[in-house]
This record gives structure tokens, sequence and C-alpha cells, in this order.
């Protein structure tokens, strides 16, 4: 980590200049409310939500939303983005090679995704201990929560890379992006969608399995499938985004 300085860089701005403190004051902002007023006020569909059993339903949805929303964005360098320098100036003038570069954008993401869910861990647990859901489930949700957070702020990444000197068409795809996809997962097949697939994991129901070729496909294995491929062609895309930019 301290030989790597594209990550001392962002790890500087974010924490020791504390530019990034914004970011975890407003998931906490957000997420404090909504799960004290989730216990406390009535729900439309008082089977599902309302209640203290339902809390951590509650909880561990809008924490995956906000981990989600703001890793893409921290990925994109949305916040203190004046302080960073650009992905030409660490490459030609100081030499840093392209691995070294996307090496340090993932591994500083890593770390931010891992600081929200630290930061969101006593109001999770809290719910937890409400609703008396089991510790295996309580470890598997913020083993989902990593992974959705990480894997779609990937394409943030992308992003950056391929739009680095023009910031509002970054903002734009960013928002448009998130929006978009989760809506389409919605419409297209249901268990793709990270939202259902978590709520049917708590509320321990399955999804029944695709039929393919004649073939019966397990809601699980294709929800699974399709985001390590969709993840595997961020990292790509990301990639190329790199080599196009620092080639310019």
């Amino acid at each position: 980590m301290n030989s790597n300085s594209v990550l001392r860089e962002s790890i500087d701005i974010f924490f020791v200049e504390g530019h990034g403190f914004a970011v975890y004051f407003y998931i906490l902002v957000i997420l404090a409310p909504v799960e004290f007023l989730s216990l406390y006020l009535p729900s439309l569909d008082a089977q599902m939500w309302s209640g203290s059993a339902s809390l951590f339903k509650v909880t561990a949805v809008t924490t995956l939303l906000l981990t989600v929303y703001f890793a893409m964005r921290v990925a994109n360098q949305e916040f203190a983005s004046w302080r960073f320098r650009t992905l030409k100036r660490w490459h030609r003038e100081n030499g840093q090679p392209i691995f070294a570069i996307a090496q340090a954008q993932l591994l500083f993401l890593s770390l931010h995704v891992a600081l929200s869910l630290l930061l969101c861990a006593p109001l999770l647990i809290w719910a937890a201990a409400i609703a008396r859901t089991p510790f295996s489930m309580v470890a598997l949700t913020f083993g989902l929560l990593f992974f959705y957070a990480w894997g779609y702020a990937t394409w943030g990444l992308f992003a950056l890379a391929l739009w680095e000197r023009r910031a509002e068409s970054r903002q734009v795809f960013i928002r448009s992006f998130f929006f978009t996809l989760t809506i389409l997962s919605l419409l297209v097949y249901l268990p793709l969608n990270p939202i259902a697939f978590l709520l049917a994991i708590l509320s321990r129901q399955e999804f029944p399995p695709l039929s393919i070729a004649g073939y019966n496909w397990p809601a699980g294995i294709l929800h699974f499938s399709g985001h390590f491929l969709f993840i595997g062609s961020a990292l790509l895309a990301h990639q190329w985004a790199l080599r196009k930019e620092l080639r310019r």
C-alpha cells in the first residue's frame, strides 16, 4: 500500500485532508432516520415492512442502495475532484504503469466500501438484534452488501477513465446507469435485481427456476452468474478505458 503513490494520494485526500468524511456523513444521516422511522411508523404493507420483525430488511435494503450509490460516486471522483492528479500525469510525469493505477483505484474502492459498511454495522446489528435475525443471515447480508457495492462501483471507475476530462458526462452516466439498471433488472428477470434477491434471502423465500432450452436454471445460479459476468465486463472495460485515455 505504501509503495503505490496513486493509492496513497486517495487516502490522503479522503482521510488525512478529510474530503471524504462528507460521504460517510451522508450515508449515516440518511440510514439512521430510515431505520428509526421504519420501526415506529406504520406501513402500507403491515405484513412485510412494519414492526420489529422486518426492521433488518428495511435497514439492509437502505444500506444496499446507499452504499452502491455513493461507492459509484466515489469511484467516479465526484468528491474533491480538483485534488486528484489526472491519469496522464500519473502515467507520464510520475511513471506509474497502467496496472498500478488500476490496482490503486480498485484497492481504494475496496477500502471505501469496507469503511462504509463498518460505519453502518452498528445500525445493521441493532436492527438484526431487534428482528432476531440469525448471525449467519447477518454475515451473509454483509457479504452481499460488499459484493454489490464494490461490483457496481467498478463501472464508476470505467466512467472516470473514459471521461476523465468531462465531469458532467461522468455524473450523468453514473446516475442514469444506476437507476436504469435497477429498473431493467426488475422488468427483465426479478432475481437479477439485488434488492429483490436480498429480500428473498432475508425472507427465506425461493424464486422459481427459469426454464431455458428445456432445463430449469436455479435463480441463485443465474443471479450470481449474471453479476460475475457484469463485474468482469466492468473490469475489462476499465482496463480498456485506461489504456485509451493514456494513449491520447
